[in-house]
């Protein structure tokens, strides 16, 4: 199994959450991780530091050497998918070949500012996206109309370093969206929150299979979004992550009110709306401990060699390490050396994971 950093919400100052973000780029460089993932989010104190991948990949790729340089992801039907291509292009050159990109179709409606009537037919065009991008990156031209309606052929440049772009189809858990990745040929990128293990692990079964009946070679690979934060012990590292990731959670709630009303589903919206402060926190508090006993990657060392365990049971082949959920800076930094040492015990346990 592989250790990649994964980067989505963090709430400090800016300043202070680009310094965590090139530290454990830094960090992850020299001590054997396999990718550090920036996400592209708008609008929102968690996670609006990290508005396009394709710059902070920029970033990243100026002071590592060897880890693989990800979006995770690109909200693709809120660009023109050529753009895309000539942006992670300078990133590949920058970084001598790391880029990778996992494509999601989006799920606010606000985002869509950027590009407005595409919200509805976001799933098809998250997938043409795609397929378009992986065309341009391989040197392939499209037709396209210009600014004045004639048809024109075009291909990207730079040209990357990369033959081919490594992709993922980033999904929140339909068993549809795991076949449609299989039939693809393309990774997947997923996340435990409002799954469970075993939903994953028949989930990743069925994408195996759709991978094999479309007739790609190999098997795929399965990239998992978990929160983490190692420390020396379970009990107090509970005490640590209870608080942030308790607000980390309680965000979701202005998000979701949001997005269901600027969807129309005003009863729903109202639902969430008419819950009170201790209604929201009962909720938080319940939340909060479901999470840190089964969906994330949180205690000693050796409770996250157990937890290594049961997602390789599952099928996941790599764990992409959200660290920056609200935790102090300092306090992520140390933990990091702890993850290390995790890296490190796990391929000693599984010699093949480190392959």
């Amino acid at each position: 199994m592989e250790f990649g950093l994964f980067y989505f919400a963090n709430a400090e100052e800016h300043q202070q959450g680009y310094e965590l973000l090139v530290a454990g780029a830094r960090f992850a460089d020299r001590n054997g991780f396999s990718a550090v993932w920036t996400p592209e989010r708008h609008f929102h104190e968690f996670g609006g530091i990290y508005p396009n991948p394709a710059v902070t990949g920029a970033a990243i790729a100026a002071v590592t050497e060897h880890v693989a340089i990800r979006a995770g992801s690109v909200v693709a039907p809120l660009h023109n998918p050529i753009r895309i291509a000539e942006e992670w292009s300078v990133v590949d050159n920058l970084s001598g070949g790391r880029a990778g990109i996992a494509f999601a179709s989006g799920w606010h409606a606000g985002d869509f500012v950027f590009s407005p009537g595409r919200y509805h037919d976001r799933r098809a065009d998250n997938v043409a996206a795609l397929e378009q991008v992986r065309r341009l990156w391989r040197g392939e031209s499209v037709t396209v109309p210009d600014g004045v309606g004639n048809p024109v052929e075009i291909r990207t440049l730079p040209r990357p370093v990369q033959a081919e772009l490594p992709v993922w189809l980033t999904t929140s858990g339909s068993i549809e969206s795991f076949e449609s990745a299989g039939r693809l040929g393309v990774n997947v990128l997923t996340h435990l929150l409002g799954q469970e293990l075993a939903d994953i692990e028949q989930k990743v079964k069925a994408y195996h299979a759709a991978w094999h009946e479309a007739g790609h070679t190999g098997r795929g690979h399965v990239s998992l979004m978990i929160h983490t934060y190692l420390g020396t012990d379970r009990a107090a590292v509970k005490e640590v992550v209870r608080e942030p990731f308790s607000q980390y959670l309680l965000s979701s709630f202005d998000l979701i009110a949001r997005a269901v009303g600027r969807t129309g589903s005003t009863e729903t919206a109202g639902d969430i709306a008419a819950l009170t402060d201790a209604d929201r926190r009962f909720l938080i508090d319940a939340a909060f401990d479901r999470y840190f006993r089964t969906n994330g990657l949180f205690g000693s060392v050796e409770d996250g060699v157990e937890i290594c365990g049961g997602l390789q049971d599952a099928g996941v082949d790599e764990l992409a390490c959200l660290i920056d959920f609200g935790v102090d800076s300092k306090l992520v930094l140390d933990g990091l050396d702890r993850l290390g040492e995790l890296r490190q015990a796990w391929t000693q346990k599984v010699p093949a994971a480190a392959n």
